[in-house]
């Protein structure tokens, strides 16, 4: 049956919910600032290749945590309008809770939650997984990317930000375009950094570095590139057969 978790059970059912994930792990929280401890568990998850997903919606990323998540290569992160759930799950395990995943609530609040153990509860955490997965499908994926750039910019890093379409597998659904992927996406498959990618079509003429950002070419338009914009900020798709 479920378990009440006051703050400090909350806290340490979290930590060991996210270490002994061994499929799947599903961190769904509006505001996201993590402590040092949930970011050494998430990067031996990384290394684990544990298929993990952040899932926000309050607040702009910091850029600490931009920095961090981009070396990540099996942690995705979503944006959600409108989150207010505050839910994490593994194969085994969920918690639902008033915690964010924010250090200032971990240490300061005074919170409240409850353990659902699949063995005990399956229809339970079978409903919270399932709502999880529906808020996946709803939030917006995106892709981070940050470098730093040159004295003369005042030393601010250049941050990069792309969003994926949801359940679209990086692929628009409109006709032509239905062989394209994200920078992010093509990139992976071709084995490089996203930034190291970004930086390749600059130096083939493909992209065009100017103030701190990226702008599509003629040469890139007439092999295909396309420039889309949100408010996460500017990302381009690319034929998916191309070649640097």
């Amino acid at each position: 049956m479920a378990k009440f978790l006051n703050t400090s059970a909350t806290n340490y059912f979290l930590e060991e919910l996210i270490k002994n994930a061994r499929d799947r792990l599903i961190l769904i929280s509006p505001f996201l600032k993590l402590n040092d401890r949930i970011k050494e568990l998430l990067d031996d998850k990384n290394r684990l290749k544990i298929d993990v997903r952040v899932v926000y919606g309050k607040s702009e990323l910091q850029p600490q945590e931009m920095d961090w998540l981009r070396e990540l290569t099996y942690v995705r992160t979503s944006f959600c309008k409108n989150l207010h759930a505050k839910c994490y799950l593994n194969e085994e395990l969920c918690i639902i809770t008033s915690l964010n995943l924010y250090e200032f609530s971990q240490v300061n609040n005074n919170e409240m939650g409850i353990l659902i153990r699949r063995a005990e509860d399956s229809e339970l955490y079978k409903d919270a997984y399932e709502e999880a997965q529906r808020i996946i499908r709803v939030s917006e994926e995106v892709r981070i990317s940050l470098e730093r750039v040159t004295p003369n910019a005042a030393d601010k890093p250049r941050i990069s930000l792309e969003r994926v379409a949801p359940n679209a597998a990086d692929k628009p659904n409109d006709g032509d375009q239905s062989s394209k992927l994200t920078s992010s996406k093509l990139a992976q498959k071709l084995g490089f950094k996203t930034i190291e990618f970004l930086e390749k079509l600059v130096a083939s003429g493909h992209l065009e570095a100017k103030d701190g950002e990226y702008h599509l070419t003629t040469k890139g338009k007439e092999i295909g590139g396309e420039f889309k914009g949100s408010r996460f900020g500017p990302y381009f798709l690319w034929p998916e057969s191309l070649k640097l």
